[in-house]
């Protein structure tokens, strides 16, 4: 169930300048998300120029997907420090300078540290402040609002692909690595409109010592200070969800998942060329793959808003988990041109699928007052199947030239993942009802124990109110 907004210490508006954010969200979070996907094709060029492998030019988005989300934490503190907008901005200033400066590289490594660190940390902080403030501005309509707002990664896929395709025939990769710097800097215009949410503090009723006075000279100074510290790193990253089952639950599904869920993209145009696609037709493909996920963010964020599928959210994300797998592991059935276009066409539905639930599934289980530091330590844990994927698959690539194994495998993860989330999540569910129902158990027999010292004291209660009666009416 959707965590209860009594937990907040204010109402979420649901609308007004809410939809603004979103649209500020749709911008930076669709540059996160779409533009290390789109750079795949100067990877090509990029390969010929500097001799490498397969494997080798694959760790340029992949460094970059995962130090976008190894960047998590620093970004949850900069965050709850300086709020949403400050982070976004400084985010696209930094991704911004990494493509200008890697349009100057001289080898693969200056590629690495200029596009893969610099503009990863830079996507960080487009990525988790736009999250955080979009679920701060909505709950009752918030699955749809983080639907509108992931459906910007597939829509500037859908423009970054012909545009990086036409800077690469103009300017080749090093003039369209310049001006894609220029492109990154509606990062920051998208960070002036994250306007902060009004928030009142809560106000902590005092407590009161009933008899006795802690007595602190009894702890000594070492336990003074561990708990300075423990209480210094939980207000900004709060370690304490690691005993939350669900949340345990999501972290491996999810880590599963990401080993085989970029690497099927990345990997789309090189895979369509392999079969005697043209250049242009292969990267038509990424704008069919961005229209179906466009398509799907949205339209899943609204059925995921329905009375039914709201309480049952967590299902519904592992089923699209499973169906993206299903959906790699038959792509060999298809062959020709046509049959590319199905393949990306069920793939951009249900990556669009499993994009726009996400987040929101965690959202769901941890509470939008606790996201903003949860969702940090789960993109830092991530970042490893994100970094990895990729060059582990393109390894795949160099070993058996051939792109099927990168689908098999990939599929067969994430329909484990998509299965597991399934099976672990009826079973935290029947586990937080048989405790439900042993509680009202509890609850029932101690009420049922203390009804005879009720009536017991009641007695004795009217008892003393009859003599004290009596002994008026002599008097």
């Amino acid at each position: 169930m959707p965590s209860d907004v009594t937990d907040l210490v204010y109402t979420p508006p649901d609308g007004g300048w809410g939809w603004v954010v979103v649209v500020a969200s749709f911008i930076s979070i669709g540059f996160a998300f779409s533009f290390p996907k789109s750079l795949t094709i100067y990877f090509k060029e990029i390969q010929e120029h500097f001799i490498i492998s397969y494997s080798e030019i694959a760790w340029v988005s992949s460094i970059m997907m995962a130090t976008t989300y190894a960047g998590g934490p620093v970004s949850s503190v900069l965050v709850n420090r300086y709020g949403s907008r400050a982070v976004v901005i400084i985010g696209g200033l930094m991704v911004s300078a990494a493509m200008i400066t890697a349009s100057f590289a001289t080898s693969v490594m200056h590629l690495f540290i200029c596009v893969g660190v610099i503009g990863g940390f830079g996507l960080a902080f487009n990525l988790q402040p736009s999250l955080t403030i979009t679920a701060k501005y909505f709950f009752v309509k918030r699955p749809i609002a983080n639907g509108l707002a992931m459906a910007g990664s597939p829509v500037l896929l859908s423009v970054l692909a012909p545009l990086n395709q036409f800077l690469f025939d103009n300017f080749g990769w090093r003039g369209s690595f310049l001006i894609l710097g220029g492109v990154l800097l509606h990062c920051c215009v998208a960070g002036s409109l994250m306007r902060p949410i009004k928030i009142k503090p809560a106000v902590k009723k005092p407590t009161h010592q009933s008899v006795t006075e802690v007595d602190v000279t009894h702890q000594t100074a070492e336990t003074i200070n561990r708990q300075g510290c423990v209480e210094k790193v939980n207000r900004f990253i709060d370690l304490s969800i690691f005993k939350h089952r669900g949340f345990l639950i999501y972290l491996v599904g999810n880590v599963v998942m990401l080993f085989g869920f970029f690497a099927p993209i990345v990997f789309l145009v090189p895979y369509a060329e392999q079969h005697g696609i043209d250049e242009h037709d292969a990267v038509l493909l990424l704008s069919i793959f961005s229209l179906a996920d466009t398509v799907a963010c949205p339209g899943t964020g609204f059925i995921a808003s329905t009375g039914w599928i709201r309480p049952n959210i967590q299902y519904f994300f592992s089923f699209a988990v499973a169906c993206n797998g299903v959906c790699h592991l038959t792509c060999s059935l298809l062959s020709g041109y046509v049959g590319l276009v199905v393949y990306t066409i069920i793939f951009g539905l249900t990556c669009g699928m499993v994009g726009a639930l996400k987040f929101e599934v965690l959202m769901d289980l941890v509470g939008a007052h606790q996201f903003s530091s949860t969702v940090g330590l789960v993109t830092v844990i991530e970042c490893i199947p994100v970094l990895l994927g990729p060059p582990i698959f393109g390894l795949l690539v160099d070993i058996f030239k051939d792109y099927k194994f990168i689908h098999f495998t990939s599929g067969g993860m994430l329909l484990t993942s998509g299965v597991f989330l399934f099976i672990m999540n009826y079973y935290n569910y029947r586990q937080l009802e048989n405790k439900e129902k042993a509680s009202k158990k509890e609850l029932q027999i101690s009420s049922a124990n203390e009804l005879p010292a009720r009536e017991e004291a009641n007695d004795k209660e009217a008892a003393v109110n009859m003599r004290s009666e009596e002994a008026t009416y002599s008097t």
